[in-house]
């Protein structure tokens, strides 16, 4: 039992912040749900820290797994805790009230564990902050010898590149956390029993010792290697750590917890919705997903326990939507059964049934249709390039046939909104590709006008068109690619606007090319960029994915401080052979298979998906001793 004694900020939070500041029932806590435990009794705690608002974080569905499975076991105690605002921090900082946890207000830096989730690159200042307001040295070399302070640890899709938060993180978890987590926290009780408390060797025994276990990165064991032109040669570990991190996975969804009580906040979230998760992976290949790539093989759930889960967590929330989350969720093999089973089991109590990801085919417009009888919403599809010749290239797997079916399936059976995703800025792109999305966009709103004429008091067809500039990421064929260059993008996006700006019934909206050319940076970085955040970070960078706080001016001054230029990380093309900085993590795919896929895009010559045809040779089912899993051939392996 650890001797720590947990206190509580309660009092001066309620009465001297609460009151002061907009929006306080999102500070609030004590939610339906939540679970409140007694920490002096766990044998160890772990505060999970989301790097943003809480209407962002509560509708982050890894927070709501970890919680339910961490407090599940009665040795343990998991609480939340979430970026404040800016109103609310400077109160805090003011008052001297440390970062404190949601269920009952305790002090961050009292847990065992401090974690965070690395969903974007561009929230990387928010953790820097949140350490600091948690009354935490930032850089991980400055808590090492300091007895009682906690073991910071980060997983998630961005933990994939770990280098460019290394200096601050003590332990990356590579994968997915159900197990691992619970793990390190079994490791701590035993290491800390041993050494008698919390101390400085215990810290340095346990970190030795996580090390070992499969998914955990331990930064500092690792070292750089550079040469005299400041090319990075290799990521060199230390005699006692695994020279390649491979990535942890869940092999049986069937067999592990699920947020069946989800919490209910008081305030509107993002997702405010039971969520339900029908199968992680995906087989589509596309070039640009880093998803689909880390998150291989597909596993499923079974229809028995989706409608299980979807039953106790309506339950036991009082919800009136479930929404079923997945990279594609139309591709769940069980599909047509399980919207049909969800919808006999809850539509005469009102409770709708959402499917956000569709595929750009007529399929997933009926079963859209399907799930949209209890109310009805616009439809959004992603074509992601404007041409044939791009989408090929991108290996998106879709026809123009594909999406006129679609799109006259959605307008037959009464949408008239339809959004559209597409991208801009990706390999081996020209002008004639930009002119794609505007020609699809036209052919759409044509279509519309055709199948309306000769009606009466029939609302017009309305297209969004959502265009975002493409980031190359890390584990993905085009992870080689050096993003294009900042004034090429503004250039594509003013071409863009140029060419809508007299296309009635459309409305097209482009990412911030700033934040994206940042987000580059980061994206496929190494450790240099530590420096470069802890520079931006003190020039009052934090909120950066948010327009209202972002200040691009304040990044170029931090890069231009440490002596670095941001167009050698966001701009810089790889060759075949270099040694990348995230080449110390294994995510089960080769990297040969993602040479071979990048050669193929040049050459414009599409991977068919595995499922459907035979095994591409990624190597992932091997290294994962995990095969892909489909409900209707379960446990079948879909190979030669």
């Amino acid at each position: 039992m650890t001797e720590k004694k947990y206190k509580s900020w309660a009092k001066i939070i309620e009465e001297q912040l609460l009151p002061k500041i907009e929006k306080p029932v999102q500070y609030l806590g004590n939610e339906f749900n939540s679970i409140e435990k007694n920490l002096d009794e766990a044998e160890a705690t772990f505060a999970f820290c989301f790097p943003d608002t809480y209407e962002i974080g509560m509708s982050h569905l890894g927070l709501r797994v970890l919680y339910e499975v961490t407090n599940n076991d009665p040795r343990f105690a998991m609480e939340r805790s979430f970026a404040p605002q800016v109103d609310m921090e400077a109160l805090m900082r003011e008052q001297g009230v440390p970062l404190f946890t949601w269920e009952n207000y305790h002090a961050v830096k009292d847990f065992d564990f401090v974690g965070f989730t690395l969903q974007y690159e561009m929230s990387f200042t928010n953790i820097l902050n949140m350490l600091d307001l948690a009354g935490l040295p930032v850089y991980a070399k400055d808590r090492a010898e300091l007895p009682d302070l906690p073991i910071v640890v980060a997983g998630g899709p961005c933990a994939y590149n770990p280098e460019p938060l290394a200096d601050f993180i003590d332990i990356f978890i590579m994968g997915e956390g159900e197990e691992v987590n619970l793990e390190l926290m079994e490791l701590w009780v035993q290491v800390r029993n041993s050494f008698g408390g919390n101390t400085a060797e215990a810290r340095a025994e346990f970190l030795q010792k996580a090390c070992l276990i499969e998914g955990i990165y331990v930064p500092s064991f690792y070292t750089p290697v550079w040469d005299e032109q400041g090319k990075l040669l290799e990521i060199k570990a230390a005699d006692q750590a695994p020279q390649i991190v491979k990535k942890r996975i869940i092999k049986d969804l069937e067999k592990v917890g699920f947020p069946i009580r989800p919490i209910v906040p008081f305030t509107q979230i993002v997702h405010d919705r039971v969520v339900l998760e029908v199968m992680r992976g995906c087989n589509r290949g596309c070039r640009f997903c880093q998803a689909g790539i880390i998150y291989r093989p597909v596993r499923e759930k079974s229809v028995e326990l989706l409608r299980k889960q979807a039953k106790e967590a309506v339950k036991n929330s009082g919800y009136d939507e479930i929404g079923m989350v997945s990279l594609s969720t139309a591709d769940y093999s069980c599909v047509e059964e399980l919207i049909d089973q969800l919808m006999a089991d809850n539509k005469q109590d009102g409770v709708s049934v959402s499917l956000p990801s569709l595929r750009v085919d007529a399929f997933s417009v009926d079963l859209a249709q399907r799930v949209q009888q209890v109310r009805k919403s616009g439809l959004t599809f992603a074509p992601e390039a404007g041409t044939q010749r791009m989408r090929n290239i991108i290996n998106k797997g879709v026809q123009e046939e594909d999406i006129v079916a679609a799109v006259t399936s959605a307008l037959s059976n009464g949408w008239h909104n339809i959004k559209l995703y597409f991208m801009a800025g990706l390999p081996f792109e020209t002008n004639e590709d930009l002119d794609g999305i505007y020609d699809i966009t036209k052919k759409i709103i044509w279509l519309g006008k055709q199948m309306n004429a000769g009606k009466k008091n029939v609302k017009p067809i309305n297209v969004t068109v959502s265009v975002a500039f493409f980031v190359p990421k890390a584990h993905t064929p085009f992870q080689w690619f050096g993003q294009v260059k900042r004034e090429d993008l503004l250039a594509k996006r003013d071409y863009l606007y140029n060419k809508f700006k007299n296309l009635k019934n459309a409305r097209l909206s482009c990412h911030g090319v700033d934040l994206g050319f940042l987000e580059g940076c980061f994206a496929r970085g190494d450790r240099r960029l530590c420096d470069v955040l802890y520079k931006a970070w003190q020039l009052g960078c934090k909120f950066d994915g948010w327009s209202e706080h972002f200040s691009y001016d304040k990044w170029l001054q931090a890069f231009a401080a440490v002596g670095l230029d941001p167009e050698d990380f966001a701009n810089h093309t790889f060759e075949k052979d270099d040694y990348l900085p995230w080449d110390i993590v294994s995510v089960g795919v080769s990297k040969k298979w993602l040479w071979r896929e990048w050669e193929k895009a040049e050459a414009g010559i599409v991977t068919p998906n595995c499922r459907k045809d035979k095994c591409s040779g990624c190597g992932v089912c091997g290294a994962m001793d995990c095969d892909n899993m489909y409900q209707k051939a379960y446990g079948e392996q879909n190979v030669d």
